[in-house]
């Protein structure tokens, strides 16, 4: 299946602002890219790095005045909804690979050793492996009001947790953090979602969260906002939380005018 994913921003900003962005699709990955393009307005220079997680990050200096930013692709997905394997073992820490360990530790918004009792109180009777990572999905989902402009930027799972109210990213983190909790490694992934075969709001579309447990060998994707198998995942970045995948990051304070998503079939 080809889809079509990207965005576009409107800043105004008072003077030249520097920015980093997050918003390519990953070249590695279950999906294909076909083709993409870049576009910034007024035209100016940048630069392209991956980051310590093999994120595609983008360099601009918004000029003074209003900008657009412009990304548009074509990938191939698989046209098969998430594989998740319900019998996938945890992974005794022992035995974890080195570069999971990281994604077992707290992070900005990822307090695992403040969640760390609550996490066992309501989940340490569940099977380990696939069906506990499951059952903290179907928390997440039940407990966490999706409500939005409930949280701000600085919110954290454990807040969220507290609160009972949450946004996509938040639901997100949460699963992270209660996952981290119990010894299960689980990363933060920011993404495109198309609404294919799937119930959803009658939102405006916009970017996705949802995180990856390390079970088995290998990483699954699991979803508490949503909280069923999915066609068409498309990553853009994945970290230890929200701060390491920034859609955009601007040293400065550009004001926002407008954004739009798209992820549809092609």
């Amino acid at each position: 299946m080809q889809l079509r994913v990207g965005c576009e921003f409107s800043f105004e900003s008072t003077a030249p602002t520097p920015s980093v962005w997050q918003v390519r699709a990953r070249p590695d990955g279950d999906h294909r890219i076909l083709s993409e393009a870049w576009d910034v307005s007024p035209g100016g220079s940048s630069t392209s790095y991956r980051d310590g997680y093999g994120n595609v990050c983008d360099r601009l200096v918004l000029a003074q005045g209003r900008n657009t930013v412009h990304y548009d692709a074509t990938v191939e997905v698989n046209d098969t909804v998430d594989q998740i394997d319900p019998g996938a073992p945890q992974v005794p820490v022992e035995d974890l690979p080195d570069d999971t360990l990281l994604f077992l530790l707290p992070s900005r918004f990822c307090f695992s050793d403040v969640l760390h009792d609550k996490a066992w109180e309501l989940f340490g009777a569940t099977p380990p492996g696939s069906a506990r990572v499951q059952a903290v999905c179907d928390w997440v989902h039940d407990h966490i009001r999706y409500a939005s402009g409930s949280t701000d930027p600085l919110t954290t799972a454990a807040e969220v947790v507290q609160s009972g109210t949450g946004v996509c990213r938040d639901y997100a983190q949460v699963g992270v953090t209660f996952c981290r909790s119990l010894n299960v490694p689980a990363r933060y992934v920011s993404g495109y979602l198309p609404n294919i075969d799937a119930t959803v709001p009658e939102d405006p579309m916009d970017f996705c969260s949802w995180f990856e447990a390390y079970l088995g060998g290998r990483w699954w994707p699991f979803d508490p906002r949503n909280n069923e198998p999915r066609v068409g995942r498309v990553v853009i970045g994945r970290g230890r939380d929200a701060a390491d995948v920034a859609m955009v990051t601007a040293f400065g304070a550009p004001t926002l005018q407008e954004m739009r998503v798209w992820a549809e079939e092609a």
